[in-house]
């Protein structure tokens, strides 16, 4: 038998400030509230837009769904029917392709669909919950029942079957939210002596569930199909089917707060975790090499600046400057497109808080395993909650550095991350829609996430970049800014900057590659990530290399006498996103079967944008992290 009871391996004051942020702090409890509502209006909401793409589906049921509310709606009497959901069919190696479960032709329920009400994660990640005629009632066995009568499968059906066995489709379901899988059959390569190979595929037609209860709860659920129930559907025009099912009930003493863990357990097995270990134990390593190059050498050296410095100064007035002293004029001279940089911050800034709630909710347990949509859900509203931070960082900065156009700046700043994600998923939907996937989002899934964006995400935007354009604090730079900047002098090659972003990207990716791999096996595969200190602890870890990387290499170039350091630390500290960008085309290439179109573009397509979002939020990181050490260097020498 071919158990799928788990995912199967794949091959901050004056006055008017403080008024001002009294303004946006009532405004955000109303959008806070309404990005409430429109959450929890969605759940009803996107039952009835999931046909927009399916005229054959009709309106959702209610009456028969269990939402995933706590333990007391998971009690059930002896006999009492559970309904058993399909979700969806797809080629195994593409996790993104996935398809509506009856649009392969298998036997619908007497009384027609009905689907289950889905909220806005569920909807996202591509879920269609939709009612089987399987009778999987509370405790009562069946051992070979019919699903339908004899079904006669025309030519065109048995293309779809064939095709499906061919790409090696699995299906999807759910039975009191505990998620299930099978394969809808399988592919034999009969050998001849003195013939080619022929390909054979079978249709699985018999499926058996195996189910344990705990008094009046369900705790587990495996499917699994009988190889010698097959239909031989690779040539023929037309072919009777007979579907048929049974189901067997256990006992368990399992309790029903620990039913999921199974779920996880395929990361705790002892291989893993000597994994998990061995690249935390190599990131710090890397960080202890790092920090050691940093005490021993650049400390070093600039403790021999600071004395040559003083003691020139205390000698030969007339002395020329040398070194990174010599820019000291120059070396807080604002940066040029300052609007664009400091949008950039303010962009990065809330992505960096965001990154880390969502942290503080995986570590308290919310995103448990096959929470469907909990985590696309928290970023969504943990985006649009954040975007206050960004308004205010990027305003306060521009407002500093002697702007005043800031509408153009709020508006740079709220499209900075928005605007490519919007172009991105506009691709890709209409993509999706082509291939009349359950990844294209129902247009009135699209409205909601628009009214989101147009009600709680620009909103604070706004009065975060008023709040930050009356602040009255004043950039503090130790030395005094030249009139006129001095001309940096001629430099080797691998002081530009592309070299240098290749220098300080190797260093942070080393720390996180080997971890790298259970990510993208996990958001772009079968298997299960839910290690989240690990994950933690590597971020924390990232978040170091790269603040200590950037610091370096601000300190070398000062050294040359190049005072443009404000882009390249943003720049270098950004590197990284480029660096894991890199790996996805060894991962997609090397490590993954992914084909097809569809998938390929979602994959590079979504991964673009996170590692865009990478990119700003370590590239804010670097720049702030050689903010204070500039100013920290140049505060401990006397300039004019």
């Amino acid at each position: 038998h071919r158990s799928q009871s788990l995912p199967p391996k794949p091959k901050r004051h004056s006055q008017s400030t403080v008024g001002a942020r009294g303004v946006m702090s009532k405004a955000m409890g109303c959008t806070m509230c309404m990005a409430a509502l429109l959450i929890l209006a969605h759940s009803s909401f996107a039952s009835r837009t999931i046909g927009a793409f399916n005229l054959e589906l009709p309106s959702s049921g209610t009456g028969s769904s269990r939402m995933l509310l706590g333990a007391s709606d998971h009690v059930y009497k002896v006999h009492e029917k559970v309904a058993l959901y399909a979700n969806k069919v797809g080629p195994f190696h593409n996790p993104s392709e996935t398809y509506e479960y009856y649009r392969l032709p298998f036997c619908p329920p007497p009384g027609g669909l009905e689907h289950k009400s889905e909220d806005l994660g569920e909807v996202l990640i591509g879920d269609r919950l939709v009612s089987t005629p399987y009778d999987v009632s509370f405790r009562v066995d069946h051992e070979n029942e019919k699903l339908c009568p004899q079904k006669e499968l025309s030519a065109k059906e048995l293309k779809k079957f064939r095709k499906a066995v061919k790409d090696d489709y699995y299906f999807q379901m759910y039975y009191d939210d505990l998620p299930l899988w099978g394969f809808i059959g399988k592919v034999e390569k009969i050998l001849r002596p003195g013939q080619p190979a022929e390909m054979r595929y079978y249709l699985f037609t018999h499926v058996h569930f195996d189910i344990s209860y705990n008094n009046d709860r369900v705790i587990e659920i495996n499917v699994s199909t009988d190889p010698l129930r097959t239909v031989d559907i690779t040539e023929g025009e037309s072919i009777p089917v007979e579907f048929s099912y049974s189901v067997k009930w256990k006992e368990t003493s399992i309790p029903f707060d620990r039913r999921m863990e199974k779920y996880s357990r395929y990361s705790f097995l002892p291989q893993h975790l000597e994994i998990h270990w061995f690249s935390i134990i190599n990131s710090c390593v890397t960080v202890l090499l790092l920090t050691g190059f940093l005490a021993t050498i650049l400390m070093r050296v600039l403790k021999n600046d600071f004395v040559k410095y003083t003691r020139e100064e205390d000698s030969a007035e007339e002395q020329e400057e040398m070194g990174w002293k010599y820019v000291h004029g120059d070396v807080f001279r604002f940066p040029p497109l300052y609007s664009l940089f400091c949008a950039a911050i303010g962009t990065g800034t809330q992505l960096f808080t965001m990154v880390l709630c969502v942290f503080m909710l995986a570590l308290v347990g919310v995103f448990y395993p096959y929470n469907r949509g909990a985590l696309l859900t928290a970023i969504i509203v943990l985006y649009a909650l954040t975007s206050g931070i960004a308004g205010y960082v990027s305003a306060a900065n521009y407002k500093q550095m002697g702007g005043e156009k800031w509408v153009r700046n709020v508006l740079l700043t709220s499209s900075l991350f928005c605007l490519p994600m919007f172009l991105v998923f506009c691709f890709l939907n209409t993509v999706a829609i082509s291939y009349r996937s359950t990844a294209a989002l129902p247009f009135g899934t699209i409205c909601v996430i628009f009214v989101i964006w147009a009600l709680v995400t620009f909103p604070l935007t706004v009065l975060g970049g008023i709040a930050g354009k009356n602040t009255k604090t004043e950039f503090y730079a130790p030395c005094r800014t030249n009139k006129y900047p001095r001309e940096i002098p001629q430099l080797p090659w691998y002081r530009h900057t592309i070299p240098q972003m290749c220098m300080a990207g190797f260093l942070p990716f080393s720390a996180i590659y080997i971890e790298l791999y259970y990510i993208f096996a996990s958001v772009w595969g079968h298997k299960v990530y839910t290690i989240y200190s690990i994950l933690f602890i590597v971020f924390i870890i990232l978040l170091i290399v790269t603040a200590f990387i950037t610091i370096a290499l601000t300190y070398f170039q000062l050294a040359v006498e190049d005072h443009e350091w404000w882009w390249r630390s943003m720049m270098c500290g950004g590197s990284t996103g480029l660096f894991i960008y890199g790996y996805c085309f060894y991962y997609y290439f090397a490590r993954s079967d992914m084909s097809g179109f569809m998938q390929t573009s979602f994959f590079f397509g979504y991964m673009f944008m996170i590692c865009y979002g990478f990119f700003i939020m370590l590239g804010t990181v670097g720049y702030r992290a050689s903010l204070v050490f500039v100013r920290h260097i140049y505060k401990a020498i006397k300039c004019e």
